[in-house]
């Protein structure tokens, strides 16, 4: 998948968090996230953010330590 299309998916799920107060939405992103992206998917999504998260939400961002890397090597 494209990195446009991975950022384009992560950011509409954090603007759907942004109803939520502050810690919510971003423990919630990142237990979607956990939940149901393939490890593939957060593969891609933890190269945008390894290089500089541009154009991630900031939801995104402050999510992304608690979402599970995949292990190297796979997806």
């Amino acid at each position: 998948m494209t990195p446009d299309k991975i950022i384009r998916m992560a950011n509409q799920v954090a603007r759907f968090m942004e109803s939520k107060p502050p810690a919510e939405g971003i423990d919630t992103f990142a237990q979607h996230i956990n939940d149901f992206w393939e490890p593939r998917l957060r593969q891609q999504f933890f190269v945008i953010v390894d290089n500089g998260a541009q154009g991630l939400h900031p939801i995104a961002v402050e999510a992304a330590p608690m979402i599970r890397r995949p292990a190297a090597g796979r997806g």
